[in-house]
Parts: structure tokens; sequence; C-alpha cells
């Protein structure tokens, strides 16, 4: 009885206190206890709070309230296993059943936002723990109900998914074209919830979505603070325009924006990172670039924050730092593509397409049925001559029917082809500017020490330099030259000439081309099985371009030891045998035919771009050789084998 009163005075007491006074429209007393457990999830203090956050509204019956206190108890989960690092299934079984508590409760009380908003916390989760599948498979479910429902609202936190994905795999094409949609459905629904979002985070990652410098980063970011409806909204454009003021060197605008930021308790939310970014440009601005300086820009984990770093010390002078610092970026890019495997989020823009097409192809099914169960009846009430005209009309549908399916799987092989195009085109873009970067950085280099006022280095180091640039000259030619083969092999203007080749002649020249990359200390030989001389009808040119990759690709990977070109003809009757035996690490056997694959590395620091072996391989086909790797080789290093017909192929 005591309790039923304390309960019945509590709830007299807030009755005439209601008030509504902050941005989520709930009761002010439950919006002091949500603010609390967002501050504190994933800590131990968050319980108590929450709890407290429940009790209140119960209490005053404010059914959002409640809603908040499970959206916080999903938050807290993922928050605890960003903290923890929990990947056990146990773990993913609890943010499932939170997940589905969060979305019945939402569609109990008619708060949709929150019901999607369980498919963003739920999809961060998976994702933040790289098991991409199943937050790819969270986003189609969510997308397949939004459609189902006709909710303009699901459609719009879709895009907005896409547009995060998009972001963090550093695909700023894809993610402005969803940032564009997400805005064109802003501004032309009806739907309230929407309405009552905010786009200035779609403008201040629209912002990022352009080269920094760019006139449309700042316009961008101005609108973002113009639609901000939040604290975290401008909390976020601070972050922004801190970052943009450094750039343009705007000090008291930057450290004004600067000193905003590290004053909130939510920065963390924006960027975990950003006040060892701040410290970094603060030493910038300083003037007081070092070592330790540059190394701490690196080891920043958000790559975008980095970019800026290498943008503002190149701007105020410290140009050989922002090198350093950027070469170091393109390196962190590309192990990332590598690891997350791009085309994994490719797909799922796909499957949202042919999401979308299915629903349209089963709105036109049911409109057949609808059609046939009302002209079955016509059969009945109506004379023989509207029954014909029935039957032709079902078939005028089910024409159309086929048609439409034969567009969806033309629709879904032309997006496929695109995705390969776009996959290879950026492996392609991405291994050729740090490739060809690497030796003209070197060449521009030792030129400029060259052309120092004499004095400044001893002929003995003039010429080092000078064999410097003819290395890297030779290297960089070389790399144009597998662009150019590859090229040429894919348009079909690659041409074998037979001529008189000899075996020896070849093998020997072929060592002369390669053995300037040799590496100090490593051997290079020739060895044949006979002295005698060995003559076939070949293309010469080819069989020797064949053997220096092969010789150049073991100059590249053996650091001390020997290599070993041999020839053969009792090996292989009918062929002549070449052989390219190294002392280095070798390659496993499960890798032996993923090597001969186009812009394939095995190791990502030795210089290259994936073709050599892949050129090797075409060539010899058109010539009816083979080239491979030996995987039944044992004796230390790898054995890559070039067999070569003795007579030209037929036809």
């Amino acid at each position: 009885m005591k309790s039923f009163l304390s309960s019945l005075l509590l709830v007299c007491i807030l009755l005439p206190a209601w008030g509504q006074s902050n941005p989520y429209k709930i009761h002010d007393s439950c919006y002091v206890y949500f603010q609390k457990a967002e501050q504190l999830s994933g800590t131990e203090g968050f319980r108590s709070v929450n709890d407290k956050l429940m009790k209140w509204a119960k209490a005053t019956g404010d059914t959002k309230a409640e809603t908040l206190y499970y959206v916080e108890e999903l938050k807290n989960l993922t928050a605890q296993a960003r903290r923890t690092k929990h990947t056990e299934p146990e773990f993913d079984k609890k943010v499932d059943d939170a997940r589905r508590i969060l979305t019945t409760i939402a569609d109990q009380y008619g708060f949709p936002q929150y019901y999607y908003y369980a498919y963003e916390l739920s999809q961060t989760y998976y994702f933040n723990h790289e098991k991409f599948t199943t937050a790819q498979k969270l986003i189609q479910e969510m997308q397949n109900i939004a459609l189902e429902r006709n909710d303009d609202f699901g459609l719009w936190t879709g895009y907005r998914y896409l547009v995060s994905l998009y972001i963090h795999l550093f695909d700023y094409r894809t993610a402005k074209k969803y940032i564009y949609k997400a805005l064109d459905l802003y501004e032309n629904t009806t739907n309230e919830t929407v309405k009552r979002q905010s786009t200035s985070r779609l403008y201040c990652d629209l912002s990022d979505a352009f080269p920094i410098g760019a006139d449309s980063v700042r316009i961008n970011i101005e609108k973002a603070v113009q639609e901000a409806k939040e604290p975290l909204d401008t909390l976020r454009c601070q972050y922004h325009l801190a970052k943009l003021h450094a750039y343009y060197k705007e000090i008291p605008q930057y450290k004004a924006c600067r000193d905003f930021c590290l004053a909130s308790p939510f920065l963390p939310r924006i960027s975990p990172s950003a006040p060892k970014m701040f410290s970094v440009i603060d030493d910038i601005i300083a003037r007081e670039v070092g070592s330790e300086t540059v190394q701490r820009a690196i080891r920043i984990e958000r790559i975008r924050e980095v970019k800026y770093i290498a943008n503002i010390a190149e701007e105020y002078g410290f140009k050989d730092d922002a090198f350093i610092i950027e070469k170091n970026l393109v390196a962190r890019v590309e192990r990332f593509l590598s690891e997350n495997n791009m085309s994994r989020f490719t797909e799922i823009d796909a499957q949202i397409g042919n999401g979308k097409l299915r629903g349209d192809l089963q709105e036109k099914s049911r409109t057949v049925e609808r059609v046939t169960r009302i002209l079955l009846l016509l059969v009945v009430l109506i004379l023989v001559a509207i029954l014909s005209f029935t039957i032709i009309q079902i078939r005028t549908l089910k024409k159309i029917r086929l048609k439409d399916s034969q567009q969806i799987r033309e629709l879904q092989e032309a997006n496929e082809r695109v995705r390969l195009a776009d996959a290879a085109k950026t492996r392609f873009v991405q291994n050729m500017s740090h490739e060809v970067r690497t030796p003209l950085n070197a060449i521009v280099g030792f030129s400029q020490l060259l052309s120092l006022p004499d004095g400044s280095f001893s002929p003995e180091e003039k010429e080092e330099f000078a064999g410097h640039i003819i290395n890297n000259t030779k290297m960089l030619t070389m790399l144009l030259d597998d662009i150019l083969n590859a090229s040429a092999m894919d348009s079909g203007n690659y041409r074998i000439v037979y001529e008189d080749g000899e075996a020896h002649f070849m093998a020997q020249a072929a060592i002369s081309s390669a053995e300037h990359r040799l590496q100090p200390g490593v051997r290079m030989y020739y060895a044949p099985e006979s002295e005698e001389p060995v003559h076939l009808q070949t293309d010469p040119r080819r069989v020797q371009q064949i053997l220096i990759n092969l010789l150049t690709n073991a100059c590249k990977h053996t650091a001390q030891g020997e290599i070993r070109l041999s020839s053969s003809l009792s090996e292989t009757p009918g062929f002549l045998t070449y052989a390219v035996t190294d002392t280095g690490p070798g390659v496993p056997a499960d890798q032996a035919e993923k090597i001969f694959e186009r812009f394939t590395k095995l190791n990502d620091f030795v210089q290259g771009t994936g073709l050599g072996l892949s050129i090797c391989r075409d060539i010899a086909g058109r010539m009816g050789a083979k080239v491979y790797l030996d995987t039944s080789y044992t004796g230390g290093g790898a054995r890559f084998v070039f067999t070569v017909p003795l007579q030209p192929p037929t036809e």
C-alpha cells in the first residue's frame, strides 16, 4: 500500500510538470536520464541510469521515452562490443535480440525512425567487426521492408547507410550519388518523419567527397551549418570548419572551432581521433614539425584526417613531411581496399536495385492475377465473344511480364559488367599511382642533386646519382612496357613473327638485359644442358621478353644466393625448356596460378605492376608455349619453367 501511494503521489506531481522543451520532444524528466545514458553508454554506470529512464517513462506515460530506453539498450551493447572487442556468436545474439525488441516497440508505438535506427546500429556493429555478409543482409532486409511499406523514411535511412559504407571504403564517387538521392528525397517527400531529420551530416559528408581545397568543400560545409538542427550537428560542423580554417591559414577561426570541439564530451562520436589531429595541426601552425610529429600524424586512425594534415603541412611549406605522410597514406588505403574486398559493397548497390525491380515485378504479377480473376468471372456471366477477348488480354499481359523479366536479366548482366570493369579500373589506378610515383620521385630527387653547383658532390657521388637515375628510368620504362604490352594484347594488335633463333644467344641476351636489377651479392648465370648450338623456329624477341620478365621477377625477390637460367632439350621432348631458379622466399603452392593473374602481387612492397607474369603467359600462349611455376621443386626458392616448341604450332 505504501509503494502504491508513493507511485500515485509521483504521478500526481509529474502531471502538472509535463514539459517538452528538449529536441526529442519527450518529458523533460526523462530527457535528463536519456542524456546521461547517452554519455555512459558502454560503461558500468549505464545500467542504473537507463533503468531510471524506463521508470520515469512508465510514470509519465511517455511512449517515446520508453522507446528510447530500448534504443539505449542496443547502443550500450554496440558500445561494449567496440570497447571490449567482443566478436563471439553469443554477443551477436544479444545484439540481434535487442534489435528485434526495439523494432517491435517502435512499430507498436509508431516511431518508424527508431525502427530503422535499430537496423543502423546492428549493421554498424557487424560492419565494425568485419562481418560484412551479415551487415549486407541487414541493409537488404531493411530496404525490402521499406519498399513493402512504401516508406520514404526507410528509403532515406537506406541511402544514409549506403553513404556511410561507401565513405568508409573511400568510394566517394558512389557515396556522392547516394547523398544526392537522399537530398532529392528530402526535398520532394511529404513524410513528416523525414522532414524532421537533419541534412547537416549529409552536407558534411558531401564536403568530404570533393578534393581538399575545392570551392565545393566550403560551400557544402556552409550548407551543413545552415541545416544544423541538433547540438551534434553543430559539433560536426565545427569539426569540419576547424580543418578547413587550418587549411586556409585562418588561424583565429581555426582555434575557435578547435576549442569548441575539444570542450564537447560528444566529440568522440564525431571522431575519436580528432584531438590527435588537432595536436598535429597545432604543431604545423607553430612550425614545430619534426619526425615525431610526422609519426603522430601517420598513426591517426581516420584516413581523411591524415589527408587533411598532409595538405595543411604542404600549405605551410613542409613539403617533405607532407610527402612522407601522403606516401604512407597511399599504402594504408591500398591495404584497406585489399583486405576488405571492396566488391562486397558494390554488390549491395546492385542487390538494392534488383530489389526495387523485383518489387515492381511482383506488383505487376498481382495486377495480372486480379485481372485474370475478373476475366474468369466474366466468362461465367457474359457471352463467348467476351471470353475470347479475355484470353487475348491474358496473353498480352503474359508477354509484358516476359518482356519485363528479360529486361531485368539484361539490366543485371549490364550491372555486373559495369561492376567488374569499375573494380578492374580501381585496382589499375591504385597500382599505377603507387608504382609510377616511386621511380619518378627517385629520378626527380637525384636530378635535383646533380643540378646543384659544382663542388657540392664528388665525381663518385655524382656517378652514383646518375646510376640511380638510369636504374629508375629503366624501372619506369619496364612499367610502361608492361602496360603497353597488356593493352596491345587486349586490342588484338600483338603479333608473333617466326624466324630462326639460337637458344644460348637468347638466354645470354636476356641475362645481359636483366643483370642491372640484381641485388648486391646475388649471382646470376646461364647453365645449358649442352654447349652445342640449338636452333629453332620461333620469335626470338618474344622469347627474350619472357626470359627477361622471369629473370627480373627473380631479381626482385632474391636478396642473397643465386639465380640460375638453364636450358634443356631432354626435359620435355619436342620443346626447348628454359628454367629460372632462384634462392628467394619462394611461392606457396596454392598461389601457383593466382600469381599469373593481372595486377596480382604477393608482396605489395616489391616494385612492379603485377602484370609481368600475366604478360609472359599471354605471349607464351600465342606461341604455343607454356609458362608455369614448378610446384614440385623443393630446392629452396622458386623455379619458373618456360617451354618453347621447336617448330611453330599449326593453326
